[in-house]
């Protein structure tokens, strides 16, 4: 067994066998003292962003991501958090959350993609009460703590 390992690692990275998680990249982003959520499939409000693509740094991503989901421009002001989210029982995502400010505070513009059945707005007294996993809702108590500053 110890000479399979050996000729193994000779021709695989040893890294091959480690766990492999899907990362995701979110955005907290607050406008006009509202938090932007979105309500996914499952009935949850999450935090606007997506899966990292090969070679995309995590803030490229995230613009990427929060213009294909809202239609709006954001600048990245800080990392948040890094967590884990355990989908169903089915999948661990490792989540990455930034806080993100809008370029042009006009919710007019805001449309959102085919990805999510909704858009909401919501103050922080709203936030604990939603069907949110409790991640995000750490994120978004970190953000509010770093704006009230």
């Amino acid at each position: 067994m110890r000479i399979l390992k050996f000729i193994i690692s000779k021709i695989v990275p040893l890294d091959f066998f480690s766990r492999k998680y899907p990362i995701s990249i979110k955005g907290v982003i607050v406008l006009n003292e509202r938090i932007i959520l979105l309500k996914n499939e499952r009935e949850e409000w999450e935090l606007p962003g997506g899966k990292i693509e090969p070679n995309e740094t995590s803030e490229k991503c995230l613009v990427r991501e929060i213009e294909e989901e809202l239609n709006i421009d954001i600048e990245i002001q800080v990392l948040m958090d890094t967590w884990f989210y355990n989908i169903l029982n089915k999948v661990n995502v490792f989540i990455i959350t930034f806080l993100c400010k809008p370029i042009n505070s006009d919710t007019l513009k805001i449309k959102i993609s085919v990805e999510h059945k909704e858009v909401g707005f919501f103050s922080f007294d709203e936030i604990r009460r939603l069907n949110m996993p409790q991640g995000y809702k750490n994120s978004i108590y970190k953000a509010f703590k770093i704006l009230d500053k």
